[in-house]
């Protein structure tokens, strides 16, 4: 792709479509994650790109990060390598260019889930700036809250990226008001508390949260945080606008990518 075929849509335009799409599927959508630069650079862009085959509606795209405070023991595991293997923030705008380039016909939604301080210490203007010409769509970033994101939620609207905002089953009804107010894209719903990958979501249990969120906001409620099997998937899809899976995707890694590929397949076909 390049700057004479524009994609149909983009940053919060592109969410809304493939919410808009799956909803008419009677689905919901499914948005995959993966951490750039494990097990090393060249392979993780294969793993992106059979996820986008595999029919991910979005993906969130791992930046690797020293200090993973919200990632369980799996996608930490996983950033280290890619520290270790010298993954840096200008690798995955490199990345996120290459993979746009070999997919121009999918305008699947890439969201950069990165910590603050590297995109403090790239220069957050620039970073937001090259983000957006990269071709990426918005940012997910677990450690900032809502009330110190005024710089970044900014810089989004004036490059129209999402920026994904988080809700807990601790959350006050304030915060959820407080939420639904700056959050754009789609609303991020932690299953369980804890880190990635800890324990298993109940349907159940979230059946309530998205009640009480779904009271303060229409935005897309997307579940993540121990979703791991099929079965799990489907049953979470049936009440939620979309789910994310990091950590179950990653542990297939060991197995190669087209084992990636096919657990992301039956996790999507659950849907």
């Amino acid at each position: 792709m390049n700057q004479t075929e524009p994609r149909a849509a983009h940053g919060i335009q592109a969410l809304a479509a493939i919410f808009a799409q799956a909803q008419t599927e009677g689905r919901a959508a499914f948005m995959p994650y993966w951490m750039l630069g494990y097990p090393d650079l060249p392979t993780s862009i294969q793993i992106v790109g059979a996820l986008i085959e595999a029919g991910a509606d979005a993906i969130e795209i791992g930046v690797p990060f020293s200090d993973p405070v919200a990632d369980g023991p799996i996608v930490q595991a996983a950033g280290a390598i890619a520290l270790k293997n010298g993954t840096t923030l200008a690798d995955c705008l490199a990345a996120v260019r290459t993979l746009r380039a070999n997919y121009p016909d999918r305008n699947v939604p890439f969201l950069m889930m990165s910590y603050y301080n590297p995109m403090l210490a790239y220069q957050l203007d620039r970073y937001v700036a090259d983000v957006a010409a990269a071709g990426a769509d918005g940012f997910i970033v677990p450690d900032l809250l809502p009330e110190e994101a005024g710089d970044l939620r900014g810089l989004c609207e004036t490059h129209d990226l999402a920026l994904v905002e988080f809700l807990a089953p601790t959350s006050s009804p304030d915060r959820m008001a407080l939420v639904a107010r700056t959050a754009n894209g789609f609303i991020y719903l932690v299953s369980v508390m804890g880190v990635t990958g800890a324990r298993e979501a109940s349907a159940i249990d979230l059946a309530a949260l998205i009640e009480r969120v779904r009271a303060h906001t229409k935005l897309p409620l997307v579940i993540g945080f121990g979703i791991n099997r099929p079965e799990q998937a489907a049953q979470i899809g049936k009440i939620a606008d979309g789910i994310i899976v990091g950590s179950a995707l990653i542990r297939e890694g060991k197995n190669g990518v087209e084992a990636v590929r096919a657990l992301a397949a039956s996790l999507r076909g659950a849907l």
